[in-house]
């Protein structure tokens, strides 16, 4: 591992937050592009990260940092949120490609989910995810945590209209995939490779109309029927897992 420069933090700063769990903490240690401020360790842990030169500290002082029964294993890290990351900037990483596949929260709100959600786009290979700004959760520990740090390996786009960025990634050559518990297509139907957008909505509501109007196709992942559906979080590690297969 690399020497790590902490930074001193203005006091303007909005952006400041606090990650904790061993993965989360070590793989933004490791992330260049993630500025950090201070590193609370306790005693048995800290020779994991020694070369940072962490504050050791009691668990309760982490504790009290936290929210109520967070599993910080020994590990928290203030910083700053990762640098916003354009959907132009994505779309010419993908004009250098063959295939690829983003994914496309529409008003997903869990952090827990989201969390979970990226380490399975990390897993399967996933471009980005893109998210609307306005309806969605911020950056937070919690879901860095719940990413196990995958959260430092996947940009995450906000955008102010999803819709308008479904139409810029079609006219970059993207099929658009909406997942649709009604629908009448399914992972059989979609053609593997290539370029695809795939869209998800919220447990509750799904993908609101005029983003699913966007759609070139909406698809449902077969299912025994007494299953109404799945946690987003579940069903969208299976579709990026079907969209990655060889």
């Amino acid at each position: 591992m690399s020497k790590k420069n902490f930074q001193k933090q203005p006091s303007n700063t909005k952006k400041q937050l606090i990650l904790y769990g061993r993965h989360a903490v070590i793989s933004a240690l490791n992330n260049p592009k993630r500025k950090t401020i201070k590193l609370l360790c306790t005693k048995d842990t800290a020779s994991e990260v020694k070369q940072y030169n962490p504050q050791i500290v009691d668990r309760k002082e982490i504790e009290k940092l936290l929210p109520p029964d967070s599993v910080h294993q020994g590990f928290a890290l203030v910083c700053n949120e990762l640098p916003p990351v354009s959907l132009e900037e994505i779309i010419e990483i993908a004009n250098t490609k063959d295939s690829c596949t983003i994914l496309i929260l529409d008003q997903v709100t869990d952090p827990q989910n989201i969390g979970a959600i990226i380490r399975s786009a990390v897993a399967f290979n996933t471009l980005a995810i893109i998210i609307q700004d306005k309806n969605s959760p911020p950056e937070t520990g919690t879901m860095a945590k719940a990413s196990a740090g995958m959260i430092e390996h996947l940009p995450i786009i906000r955008v102010t209209n999803l819709s308008r960025a479904i139409e810029q990634l079609k006219k970059a050559g993207f099929w658009t995939i909406g997942m649709d518990g009604y629908a009448q297509n399914t992972p059989a139907n979609i053609k593997k490779g290539g370029k695809n957008a795939i869209i998800m909505g919220s447990e509750g509501k799904g993908m609101r109309r005029l983003v699913e109007e966007n759609c070139d196709i909406t698809i449902k992942l077969p299912m025994n029927p007494k299953v109404e559906s799945l946690n987003v979080a579940t069903a969208a590690s299976i579709i990026l897992y079907e969209l990655n297969k060889e």
